[in-house]
């Protein structure tokens, strides 16, 4: 079984920084791809930046926090950060760890809340 353990999500005034966490424990082959999704009320759930192990790391983010967001990955400890600087009331939303591992199905956190005061 594989976990997910997510933390870093609070509420943060417009301008401000926030860093998550996500860790990867359990029985889960190498992992290949990381990454952050999220989800507003009423919205879908969507990318906001993956990191995937390929020889060197390849990071991809979506086009709303290019610049404002970093992705990284601590691949010792199965652990994936995003550091999420001058956020915008528009970054509200639950934020959701998705790992994919060389070999089998993909992983999901718990999904940890994030709050942008104006």
């Amino acid at each position: 079984q594989v976990q997910l353990v997510e933390s870093g999500g609070g509420l943060v005034q417009t301008g401000g920084s926030l860093r998550l966490s996500c860790a990867a424990s359990g029985s889960i082959f190498t992992i290949k791809t990381m990454g952050w999704y999220r989800q507003a009320p009423g919205n879908q759930r969507e990318l906001v930046a993956t990191i995937t192990r390929a020889g060197t790391d390849t990071t991809n983010y979506s086009d709303s926090v290019k610049g404002r967001f970093t992705i990284s990955r601590d691949n010792a400890k199965n652990t994936v950060y995003l550091q999420m600087n001058s956020l915008l009331p528009e970054d509200t939303a639950v934020y959701y760890c998705n790992v994919v591992p060389w070999f089998g199905t993909d992983y999901w956190g718990q999904g940890t809340q994030v709050t942008v005061s104006s």
